[in-house]
C-alpha cells in the first residue's frame, strides 16, 4: 500500500499516541483524502503484530466500503458483525461491525472484554452518541483511533470529552493546496428563500418545515440552475423524499437530464451506474448520498436541505471533492444565502477558522452572483479580522516587539503571520492542555520563537505544524519577523523567505540602517 505523505504522517502519528499511553486518539482529514486508506493502513500494521481489530460504523455502506478497502489495500479479509451474522468464532482478524447491532447487551456480553485489542470508529463525531459509547465502554483497553472529516471547534471541545488526544489534523485548505482536493468556487444565487419559519428536531432544521418552506421556490430554482449547472456534473441534496422526486420532474421539465434515487428506490444501483457513464447530468436525492457513496466526476452541488450541523453540510460538499481526470474545481450554488437564519452553513463554513471570518467571507460572496475561489476569499477574510483585533491590541504588540530578546512571542508570530486560529488557540483534550515537551520547546527555540510564551503541548504542537508548513511554502522565519518588525517592518510573516532576506541585506550594506526611502510602516515587497 502506497500511502500520501499526510496519510503516512496520520499513521505515524496515531501509533505514536497509542505508544504514549493515549489509548483513544482521533485523526481529521477531510472527506475525499483518503480516510478509509488510513485506518486500514493501521489495522494492517497492528494485525502484523498479532492484534485483532473492531472497524465500528453507523451505516452499511460505511462498513461494506471498509471491508472492501482494507481487503484491496492489504489482503486482508474481515469478519461481519451486523443482523443475523457474527464475527465470534471467525479466523479473520478483522471484524467490521455495525453499531447498532453490536450495542444490544445480548450480542455485546458474547464478547471477552479483550477480545479487540484495537477499534477504529469511522465518522468520529458520532463517538459520544449512546450506542458507541456502550460499545466502547464493553472493550476498555483497546486502542480506539477514531476519524472524521470534521471537527469545528465546537466539534472538538464534545470529542475532547472522550478522545485523549487528537494525533493528526490534515486540513481541507491545505489539501486543496496540495492538490489532492480540487479547489472549490462558491457562487450565491440573488433569490430570497425564506426559511424563517422552519423548527429544529434533534439539533437540526425540522425535515418536514424545510420541505414546505423550499416548496414554493422549487420551480424558480430548478430553471436558474439550468444555467448555472450547464456543463457539470451535479448532485442536488433535498430534505424529503416526495420533494426530492418533484424536483427532478422539475428538472426534467427545463430539459435538463436529471435522476432521483431514495432509500426505496428498487434500481438504486442501476441509476447511480448511469449517473456516473454520463447518462444524466444531474443527480437528486434527499440525504441518501451523504455518506459512502462517490462519484469523483461530479463537479457541482447544490444544497438545498439547509443544515446547521457542519459535519453534514462538509459530507453533502465532499461528494464532489475529489481529483477526476478533466475536473478543474468544484462549484457549490448557494440558493439559500439571503435568508437571516445566522445558524445556516454556508460554503465559508468548509474552510473558515472562525465565525467572525465566515461572516467576512459572506460579506464578500454576497456582493455580486460570480464564482469566488473560497481558499482566496477565506486568506482575504482572515488578513481583515486579524488585522481589526491587531489594531485593538496596538500597545501590547509594541510591547512584545521592543523586548530585547532575539526571539519572537508567539503572539506577535501569530499576528504578524495573520493566523487567526493561532491568535485565538485554546486547548482541548486532556493531551492539548498538558504541558509542552522540552523536544517541542527546543525545537521552537531553534526555530526562533520564545518557548516561555509557550503554556502547553496543543499549543506547541500548532505552532510547529505551522512552522514547518511555512518553510515548506518559502515563507519568511521567526528570527526575520523578529528582526524586521523591531525596524517597524509591518506583517513580515506575509513576506517571502528571499524577500526578507533581501531587505536584511539592504539593511546590512547599509550598516543595519533603514536606507533613505525607504519607510518601513508602509513597505510591501514587491510580489506580495
Amino acid at each position: 500500500m502506497n500511502l500520501r505523505p499526510y496519510q503516512e504522517a496520520a499513521k505515524e502519528a496515531v501509533l505514536g499516541e497509542w505508544a504514549k499511553g493515549h489509548r483513544k486518539t482521533v485523526a481529521v482529514l477531510p472527506t475525499g483524502t483518503g480516510k478509509t486508506i488510513l485506518f486500514a493502513s493501521i489495522i494492517e500494521h497492528q494485525v502484523r503484530q498479532g492484534g485483532r481489530a473492531l472497524i465500528l460504523a453507523h451505516r452499511g455502506e460505511l462498513l461494506e466500503q471498509a471491508a472492501d478497502k482494507l481487503r484491496k489495500s492489504t489482503g486482508i479479509e474481515s469478519a461481519l458483525e451486523k443482523a443475523e451474522s457474527t464475527s465470534l468464532g471467525s479466523m479473520f482478524p478483522v471484524t467490521v461491525g455495525s453499531v447498532q447491532s453490536m450495542m444490544q447487551p445480548k450480542r455485546l456480553a458474547q464478547f471477552p472484554p479483550d477480545y479487540y485489542s484495537d477499534i477504529v470508529i469511522d465518522e468520529a463525531h458520532h463517538v459520544l452518541s449512546d450506542s458507541y459509547q456502550r460499545v466502547l465502554e464493553h472493550f476498555p483497553t483497546a486502542n480506539i483511533v477514531g476519524v472524521t472529516a470534521t471537527p469545528d471547534r465546537g466539534d472538538k471541545r464534545n470529542l475532547g470529552q472522550f478522545f485523549d488526544s487528537q494525533a493528526y489534523e490534515y486540513s481541507m485548505r491545505q489539501a486543496i493546496k496540495d492538490g489532492y482536493l480540487v479547489p472549490i468556487k462558491a457562487q450565491m444565487i440573488p433569490l430570497e428563500v425564506n426559511i424563517q419559519s422552519v423548527g429544529v428536531s434533534n439539533g437540526d432544521y425540522a425535515l418536514g418545515d424545510i420541505g414546505e418552506a423550499l416548496d414554493p421556490y422549487l420551480e424558480q430554482i430548478a430553471h436558474e440552475m439550468k444555467h448555472y449547472c450547464a456543463g457539470r456534473k451535479t448532485v442536488v441534496f433535498l430534505p424529503l423524499i416526495a420533494t426530492s422526486q418533484k424536483f427532478c420532474r422539475m428538472l426534467q421539465d427545463e430539459g435538463m437530464k436529471a435522476c432521483e434515487v431514495n432509500g426505496y428506490s428498487t434500481d438504486r444501483a442501476e441509476i447511480l451506474a448511469d449517473f456516473e457513464a454520463g447518462k444524466y447530468d444531474v443527480l437528486c436525492n434527499s440525504m441518501l448520498l451523504t455518506e459512502g457513496w462517490d462519484c469523483p466526476a461530479v463537479d457541482c452541488v447544490v444544497v438545498l436541505r439547509p443544515t446547521k450541523v457542519r459535519a453534514l453540510y462538509q459530507q453533502m460538499v465532499g461528494r464532489g471533492m475529489r481529483l477526476s481526470p478533466g475536473k478543474e474545481d468544484l462549484l457549490i450554488l448557494d440558493f439559500l444565502w439571503m435568508t437571516e437564519r445566522h445558524d445556516l452553513c454556508r460554503p465559508s463554513s468548509l474552510i473558515a477558522k472562525s465565525e467572525e471570518i465566515a461572516a467576512k467571507m459572506d460579506e464578500k460572496l454576497k456582493e455580486d452572483d460570480q464564482q469566488h475561489d473560497l481558499l482566496e476569499e477565506e486568506k482575504e477574510a482572515e488578513q481583515d479580522v486579524v488585522r481589526q483585533r491587531e489594531k485593538s491590541l496596538a500597545a501590547q504588540l509594541d510591547e512584545m516587539r521592543n523586548r530585547k530578546s532575539k526571539l519572537v512571542d508567539p503572539i506577535q508570530f501569530a499576528f504578524s503571520i495573520a493566523a487567526e486560529d493561532l491568535v485565538n488557540y485554546e486547548p482541548v483534550t486532556p493531551w492539548e492542555k498538558g504541558p509542552a515537551s522540552e523536544k517541542q520547546l527546543t525545537y521552537l527555540e531553534k526555530m526562533g520563537i520564545d518557548r516561555a510564551y509557550v503554556p502547553n503541548m496543543g499549543m506547541a504542537s500548532l505552532y510547529i505544524g505551522r512552522l514547518i508548513s511555512r518553510r515548506n511554502e518559502g515563507l519568511s522565519t521567526p528570527k526575520q519577523i523578529r528582526y524586521l518588525e523591531k525596524r517597524g517592518f509591518k506583517h513580515v510573516g506575509t513576506w517571502s523567505f528571499s524577500a526578507a532576506s533581501d531587505m536584511m541585506s539592504i539593511l546590512a550594506k547599509n550598516n543595519w540602517s533603514v536606507p533613505y526611502g525607504i519607510i518601513p510602516e508602509m513597505y510591501v515587497p514587491a510580489g506580495a
